[in-house]
């Protein structure tokens, strides 16, 4: 085998008695099912079992609430009275040692946001919410200050859930103290207004997490490592800034044994921490950057990190140590392996869409936009051979179809891939002209990729009609035929200033520096932001009250922020005609208007191709429609209903 490219990131590194044998560690993200009693689930198991046997360094279940007293959000928990947590949280880490990853698992105290992670919100309310001062929440809930005997007995806790998870079979102890939750209100001078021991200087600030590293150390021994996880920077008026995150790692250091050094806090929403596809990838390892100049203990960094390139020049260029990913492992949990065996290409990469962070609060589960596994991997974690072999036919080559057919070659089916085109991607091909979309196209192609490699024939510039079919002989044909842009019926559509949204990445040079993107949709949403991003006066019209309805509720904020920044919104706004000069509008108000623009970006929406679906409905002994053909939705729907319309074959 040809030497690495990426040999930092390939290698082992030791942390006090433990050695991983990579430098990509899984980071923190809340458990699938949770019980009643705050138990992992057997989903919870397979979730984190996933991304340990596809190659990372260590796994970090998350987040053990270490005082149920003080902080009633529904996380998991760890007690001797429970009857099966122990046990329960022994086979996760089992689960992940098996695989040759090191278990870990992070302590957390929510503070003053305690009920942040509850089903009922409403629930919230009769909970006492503690912090270092008394407060008043952004939401109007009261905040009560801990006392000295409440901050000794969590502090005791620390220590006591520490033993029980070395028992459990952790092999690392992560300290949250970022992002808002309590250790990090006890180091912020805007949280906390404390007048005694704990409160005032930054020796004071720091005095409760040190005691609660002391309380850890004592509990799981020498060699056992401890990682503080920290915000290098609250990114807040009123908050700590680097200099003072340097300070704080460096007081810190002589207790713990990585660093790991993110950014942000929820007071003012989870962006800043967990980067959207607007910000630049790895935009946070600036922090762990600056903070490992200060320290000598081992840094770890983390932030919207996919591309494996971008992690070695971080580790090469010594601004960290280890390389931390979220959602990215949901997206690819075998990146490490991959990158280890030199098939970085077929990487799936994150596109930092917020689905897997939106299920949450909407369904309490887990899912993944392009990893169909993702809070459903004890149902299956590989794709299982055929009992008999068969004949597939796919009809359209865009993000549902390349699913489809990828995992039914990867069962050992015959597969025949057609598209209409003269390229695969489907929609997807739209999104490489939009800088902070290009994974989505990159999506297709590594599917693409994906397929050639598993032997999946692929046409190109085919029609399947009911003739081909029968002159095929298919056992299964799978539908994947997409959907088509909508474009109204306006005088003026037809203009040469006009431009369909689908095809913008073929008109660009079309497209001036005044627009009008008519659809407020997420696809004229993220065109208009893309636009302004670009420097052109952008003007959006939506004839409904509500941009970008179907956005997911996590991605949403930070779309609305955006095309406030970018560009200027109209809804309620009819399109009646379009002009050289824009679009008139009829308004709320009945009015006729001009919305000025000399370019028009037409993104009213798509349109399922129910005439080639219905062509094609009897054309084989097993028919499955799957995708925009169906209805047009989005990726996720297209890349769960693919796979598993393979796994029906």
């Amino acid at each position: 085998m040809k030497k690495s490219k990426f040999p930092i990131l390939t290698s082992p590194i030791k942390v006090g008695n433990v050695v991983f044998r990579n430098r990509m560690f899984s980071a923190p993200m809340g458990a699938t099912d949770i019980t009643p009693d705050c138990s992992p689930g057997p989903r919870t198991q397979g979730f984190y079992e996933l991304r340990a046997k596809g190659g990372a360094g260590s796994v970090t279940v998350s987040e053990l609430v270490v005082h149920p007293e003080t902080d009633g959000s529904h996380m998991l928990h760890l007690n001797l009275e429970t009857v099966g947590c122990l046990p329960a949280h022994t086979f996760v880490a089992d689960s992940i040692r098996r695989h040759g990853s090191v278990p870990s698992i992070e302590l957390s105290h929510s503070g003053q946001y305690a009920g942040t992670y509850m089903s009922d919100k409403n629930k919230k309310a009769s909970l006492n919410q503690w912090g270092p001062s008394d407060n008043v929440r952004p939401d109007g809930r009261p905040v009560k200050a801990l006392s000295r005997e409440q901050i000794a007995d969590i502090v005791k806790s620390y220590g006591d859930n520490a033993a029980l998870c070395k028992r459990a079979g952790y092999e690392m102890i992560m300290l949250h103290a970022g992002h808002g939750w309590l250790l990090n209100q006890f180091l912020s001078p805007y949280f906390n207004h404390r007048t005694d021991e704990y409160g005032g200087s930054l020796e004071n600030r720091v005095r409760f997490t040190r005691e609660a590293l002391l309380a850890i150390r004592a509990a799981v021994g020498p060699g056992f490592p401890i990682e503080l996880r920290l915000s290098g920077s609250e990114l807040f008026e009123g908050g700590y800034g680097i200099e003072e995150g340097c300070m704080i790692a460096h007081m810190l250091e002589d207790y713990c044994d990585i660093i790991h050094v993110s950014a942000g806090s929820y007071q003012f929403g989870f962006f800043d921490t967990t980067l959207p596809m607007f910000a630049p990838h790895g935009d946070n390892v600036k922090y762990a950057a600056e903070i490992k100049k200060h320290v000598s203990k081992p840094v770890a960094c983390i932030g919207g990190l996919s591309d494996p390139a971008q992690m070695e020049q971080i580790l090469e260029e010594g601004k960290a140590d280890i390389i931390y990913m979220g959602r990215q492992l949901l997206a690819d949990p075998f990146l490490p392996q991959k990158v280890a065996a030199q098939q970085e290409d077929q990487v799936v990469k994150c596109l930092r869409c917020y689905t897997c962070m939106a299920e949450r609060p909407t369904t309490f589960t887990r899912r993944c936009a392009v990893n169909p596994l993702i809070g459903r991997e004890i149902e299956g974690m590989e794709v299982t051979p055929a009992y008999k072999k068969k004949k597939v036919l796919v009809a359209g080559g865009g993000v549902a179809g390349l699913e489809a057919a990828v995992t039914a070659a990867r069962r050992g089916h015959q597969v025949i891939l057609c598209d209409k085109s003269d390229k695969l991607g489907g929609i997807l091909k739209s999104e490489q002209a939009i800088p902070f979309k290009y994974e989505m196209y990159e999506l297709g192609v590594t599917l693409e990729r994906q397929c050639r490699a598993e032997g999946v024939e692929i046409r190109l510039n085919t029609t399947v009609t009911p003739e081909y079919v029968e002159n095929e002989a298919p056992d299964a044909l799978i539908l994947a035929v997409g959907s088509t842009p909508v474009v109204p019926p306006l005088p003026g559509i037809d203009g040469d200033n006009v431009v369909i949204v689908n095809n913008y990445y073929l008109e660009k040079d079309k497209v001036g520096d005044s627009v009008v993107v008519l659809g407020g949709g997420l696809a004229g949403c993220e065109c208009a932001v893309h636009l302004g991003q670009e420097g052109k006066t952008v003007h959006l019209v939506e004839m409904r009250d509500t941009l970008a309805p179907d956005c997911n509720i996590r991605n949403r904020p930070i779309l609305m922020r955006n095309v406030a920044k970018y560009s200027t919104a109209h809804t309620g706004y009819a399109g009646l005609r379009i002009t050289e000069d824009g679009v008139i509008c009829r308004t709320p108000e009945g009015e006729e208007v001009l919305v000025p623009g000399k370019t028009v970006i037409c993104a009213v929406g798509q349109r399922a191709n129910r005439a080639d679906a219905d062509l094609l409905h009897w054309a084989a002994p097993m028919v499955r429609e799957i995708g925009d053909c169906v209805r047009p939705a989005n990726i996720t729907k297209a890349v769960y209903e693919g796979y598993h319309a393979a796994l029906d074959i």
